[in-house]
């Protein structure tokens, strides 16, 4: 063998030695696709082994039990994946950073986590969301984001899970007027928190007060108010025939419990963020098992479905310290929605961000057993525009039962949802 072969010879095999370890490690660089040993392209988060998947969640803020929950759920789904043999032949490996519903921790847990992801299947908050939605839309993985303002739609990258605050309401003030008897004429009162959760609300009473001939009163508060006494007696004065409730629960708490001492003997709604299961332990308990609802666009943990029976006995067993509620069912579907998502990008042999966003895009009868259809190929709008009005029950699972199946109003279908 000549010295040129010798040396050729050697040049290629630490080449093809380069080009193995190139394989073994299976990075994409910079962001850019690249192409795995199973022949399958992939991305950022995705090795021949592992997909990495990151939560971005409350763990230390206002949201923190329900924070806890979701992660707990996602975690849950993942090993379930995984001893089922993961996805694509690869372990999912989820990350979990708490940004304590801060901006600033916010964008610094993105900053870390985005070069070490695949797809985000837990994003908790409108305005948090917000604080990275332009890197998100740039470059960003698939992102669950768990909050129902219509200012998160819009991007490929993002999916709301469920329907707006508004398209709620919306059909919320139908069950009204069907059900317990509103008509035109009669006020409607509306107590919201400032911010986009209760900007949208608002948004949707108004939408529906005004189609029907009724009026809105309305009362804004700020997140820290504690007292809901003198709202309790501006709707007394204004002698509403219902209330809605966009809220935090401890504020629903109160405003429920005054409203019990008084003359406001009214129907009474809340959006989906106004309750929390916890609350029928508290002195309002007995006033919230009352005339009260809750609208919501999933089923609730008490559903007689097969796959809440899974979530239930799964989450006991790991978790057997902890209560359950709607937060276990929300991280449960939201890690189930990014798996789908991921096993059809496998199909595609396309793991890369585009493919996976693709391939989520590429779903328009999403039903993972919860008993709602979900359309997820149109970004700027809600994957349905349906509602459950639950009623709370202090024996049901998670503190909700369903009171009326899932419906979507006329008005409801026909409300101009706009994504900014």
């Amino acid at each position: 063998m000549s010295r040129f072969r010798l040396r050729a010879g050697v040049v290629g095999a630490v080449i093809l030695a380069l080009a193995a370890t190139s394989c073994a490690s299976d990075k994409a660089v910079d962001g850019e696709a690249a192409v795995g040993a199973d022949g399958v392209k992939h991305g950022p988060g995705v090795t021949d082994d592992t997909i990495t998947v990151g939560m971005i969640t409350d763990l230390t803020g206002p949201y923190a039990p329900l924070g806890k929950s979701i992660s707990q759920a996602g975690r849950l789904y993942f090993e379930e994946v995984n001893a089922a043999g993961g996805i694509c032949g690869r372990k999912v490996e989820p990350l979990v950073r708490d940004m304590s519903y801060d901006v600033q921790k916010t964008v610094s847990a993105y900053t870390e986590l985005e070069p070490k992801v695949a797809a985000l299947p837990q994003f908790i908050g409108s305005a948090t969301v917000a604080s990275v939605r332009d890197k998100l839309e740039a470059s960003g993985p698939l992102t669950l984001a768990l909050a129902w303002a219509p200012s998160i739609l819009g991007a490929q990258s993002i999916q709301m899970t469920g329907t707006t605050y508004a398209v709620d309401v919306v059909n919320g003030v139908d069950f009204l007027v069907k059900e317990r008897g509103l008509k035109a004429g009669d006020k409607i009162g509306h107590i919201y928190v400032e911010g986009d959760y209760g900007d949208d609300s608002l948004a949707g009473s108004k939408y529906a007060a005004e189609k029907l001939g009724m009026t809105v009163v309305e009362q804004k508060v700020k997140a820290t108010d504690a007292d809901m006494s003198s709202q309790v007696s501006t709707m007394e004065e204004a002698g509403v025939k219902a209330v809605i409730l966009s809220i935090a629960p401890k504020q629903t708490a109160s405003f429920v419990g005054v409203a019990a001492t008084t003359g406001l003997k009214v129907p009474m709604l809340g959006s989906n963020s106004a309750f929390a299961p916890q609350l029928l332990a508290t002195p309002a308990g007995p006033a919230l098992l009352g005339d009260f609802y809750v609208l919501q666009a999933s089923s609730p943990l008490s559903a007689d479905l097969p796959i809440m029976k899974k979530i239930i006995d799964g989450y006991k067993a790991k978790y057997p310290q902890d209560g359950l509620d709607n937060g276990v069912m929300a991280g449960y579907t939201g890690s189930m929605v990014i798996g789908d998502a991921l096993k059809k990008a496998c199909e595609n042999k396309d793991l890369s961000r585009a493919g996976i966003i693709s391939a989520h895009r590429s779903q328009k009868a999403w039903d993972g057993g919860f008993g709602s259809t979900y359309d997820f190929s149109d970004p700027s709008q809600p994957p349905t525009r349906s509602t459950f009005i639950l009623k709370p029950d202090a024996d049901a699972l998670g503190g909700l039962k369903i009171h009326k199946d899932r419906f979507t109003a006329d008005l409801a279908a026909s409300y101009p949802v706009t994504a900014s």
